[in-house]
């Protein structure tokens, strides 16, 4: 991800979201270094993307977005290996995420990759008037947990990575 990708990534998690990141979020994630990488079809089409900041021995996933007219297609599956081999290469032990109480499909995905329930943020996420809780998960990394789903050569679709350099630098 590129300040030149903002456009799209913003347009994409304002229809993904009723809550969404601003663009200030993300132009700021990629000052600070994070790990930010979009997932493109074969005509360059956004299909998803995904934000991790590293921190000493530990990611956190702040965003992971699939266009909603994608999801249910693996695409989830795909963007969070790419965080989990990020994660291996960089000898990082832990990825941590929060995930809104309500978003029980979330919950399940992260689930079958290997993540468990550790805590609960209460009022974490705006949700109108009101703030709605978090629940916080965590996977272990450097190690197989679980079989995730791959995309197939043939499937049209690809991670862009990050420029190179740019996963040495920790906020």
């Amino acid at each position: 991800m590129r300040l030149s990708d903002l456009d799209a990534v913003k347009a994409l998690e304002a229809q993904a979201y009723s809550h969404a990141w601003s663009r200030g979020n993300f132009a700021d994630s990629l000052a600070s270094g994070y790990l930010a990488e979009l997932l493109s079809d074969a005509d360059g089409q956004l299909l998803g993307y995904f934000v991790v900041m590293p921190g000493v021995d530990e990611l956190h996933l702040l965003n992971v977005t699939v266009a909603p007219e994608h999801q249910s297609r693996g695409l989830g599956s795909q963007l969070m290996q790419a965080v989990f081999e990020h994660g291996a290469r960089l000898g990082m032990s832990l990825l941590w995420l929060e995930v809104r109480k309500s978003n029980l499909r979330a919950q399940s995905l992260y689930r079958r990759l290997g993540f468990a329930e550790v805590a609960v943020r209460a009022a974490y996420y705006p949700a109108g008037p009101q703030r709605e809780d978090a629940v916080v998960m965590r996977r272990p990394l450097g190690r197989a947990t679980g079989v995730v789903a791959r995309a197939e050569p043939d499937a049209g679709w690809a991670l862009a990575s990050t420029e190179p350099g740019s996963l040495s630098r920790l906020p």
